[in-house]
């Protein structure tokens, strides 16, 4: 039970050790918040100013004016701490020096006013400025750090118990001390627990905070994990496929599946394995990564989305994870380019690559298959088979792309075919036609 405790009280923690980029962003976004908090603080001050300004003033003040050089100092005070904070990321011991000059700063500016206004201390402990000293604690939870908001508590409950025992010291034999409050309302005398009400308050807001912040912090620790996780691991599927499996109203599960009419498209690296033989597996990663990159800009632009890497082969679909009414002219007009592409470009260190690509289109299964703890996005169906086998035929006729029947029939009117044969595709019982496409 006692183990539990911690969590119920803070929460989950999150994972035991962040990688260093991780805190480092964390580190980012606490620097832009204490920049926030100058400027809140540098606005608190200059509320305060003006109020002060327009307050009327009665006859009873002393020549000297202590408040408006309180005022003055702890504005410069602000404005210092403010240009620092822009200008780079402030060591924790100066945060912490600051937060305690912060609330010193308050106190002693609370405590001039029984000098400016000619009265006994006990005067000032019924100013309404403490108020600020709540506003001063709660602004350290915009750093999500409960470390700041206890020592601003601490600062803060410290300061007001100074104030407290100057005033019943101050004075020797007369500590002006009560316990009626009728008279501690009318006069300037101390009402100790009144005082300790006030120490309890803001003791009990700090650790609410201190709390909250904590609970917060470490569900904002975890989404920063998560989300740059997250970030890191979309680089290892489309952007468009990541979107679809993070804003599906339900969990996405394995077999679960939608049946839709899409193009496909499987390319390869024609003579790969004589290539793989002749370069060293670096060299061999740096010409594929180039190939792979060439491809994605290609099939990106012409509305395609890459659901599968597997060695030097490529499926790219349409109208699977993006709809695209007009996806088997977009699949062949990939394919054409990917030839255009490959005619000019060269890859690595001057390697010249070519690629076959088969091309269909025709109703498939759209969805996740695999283990629960470990799934694939991809496409399933006949039409897919088809033109994996179609990619691997360019081979036999010695072409570039083979397109199957239903992209044709598809594809008519915007381009042109010359039909290549008619035969009996390993794996299936009935017959296709397949065409290549005509010179331009």
């Amino acid at each position: 039970m006692w183990k539990k405790l911690p969590v119920f009280i803070f929460g989950e923690a999150a994972p035991d050790k962040l990688p260093a980029r991780v805190r480092r962003q964390i580190a980012r976004r606490q620097a832009q918040s204490e920049q926030l908090i100058s400027w809140v603080q540098l606005l608190l001050v200059l509320i305060f100013a003006t109020l002060y300004a327009i307050a009327p003033k009665t006859g009873l003040q002393a020549e000297f004016q202590p408040v408006p050089w309180a005022l003055g100092l702890y504005f410069v005070f602000t404005v210092i701490r403010l240009v620092f904070s822009i200008r780079r990321a402030l060591p924790e011991w100066i945060l912490m020096l600051s937060l305690v000059m912060d609330m010193g700063l308050l106190m002693v500016l609370i405590w001039s006013f029984h000098i400016q206004y000619m009265q006994p201390p006990s005067f000032y402990l019924k100013a309404p400025t403490l108020i600020y000293v709540f506003i001063f604690i709660a602004l350290r939870a915009l750093r999500f750090d409960p470390r700041h908001i206890i020592l601003a508590g601490l600062a803060a409950v410290t300061g007001w118990v100074v104030l407290v025992l100057y005033v019943i010291f101050s004075e020797t034999g007369n500590p002006m001390i009560t316990r009626n409050f009728v008279t501690y309302m009318t006069s300037n005398a101390v009402l100790v627990g009144a005082e300790v009400d006030k120490i309890i308050s803001i003791t009990l807001v700090t650790l609410i905070l201190a709390v909250a912040i904590a609970r917060a912090k470490r569900v904002f620790e975890r989404d920063m994990f998560d989300s740059m996780a997250a970030a890191d691991l979309s680089r290892f599927i489309s952007p468009e496929v990541a979107h679809r499996i993070t804003h599906s109203d339900k969990k996405i599960a394995g077999g679960e599946a939608e049946i839709r009419e899409v193009s496909v498209i499987f390319t390869d690296i024609e003579g790969f394995s004589t290539l793989s033989e002749q370069l060293s597996p670096v060299e061999l990663s740096h010409i594929l990564n180039d190939f792979f990159e060439t491809l994605s800009e290609i099939a990106t632009k012409c509305g395609g989305v890459i659901t599968q890497y597997q060695g030097d082969m490529i499926l790219i679909t349409f109208n699977a994870v993006t709809k695209d009414e007009h996806h088997a002219e977009h699949a062949l007009t990939t394919a054409l380019a990917i030839q255009d592409a490959l005619k000019s470009r060269r890859f690595g260190h001057g390697v010249k690559l070519k690629a076959r690509c088969g091309v269909n289109s025709g109703e498939v299964a759209i969805g996740a298959v695999g283990a629960q703890d470990r799934l694939v996005f991809t496409v399933l169906g006949d039409e897919v088979n088809v033109a994996s086998r179609l990619e691997a035929l360019n081979k036999q006729y010695g072409t570039c792309i083979l397109v199957g029947e239903n992209t044709a029939r598809l594809c008519r009117g915007a381009f042109a075919f010359d039909e290549i044969d008619n035969i009996q595709i390993r794996g299936r019982q009935s017959r296709t036609t397949i065409y290549t496409p005509a010179p331009a």
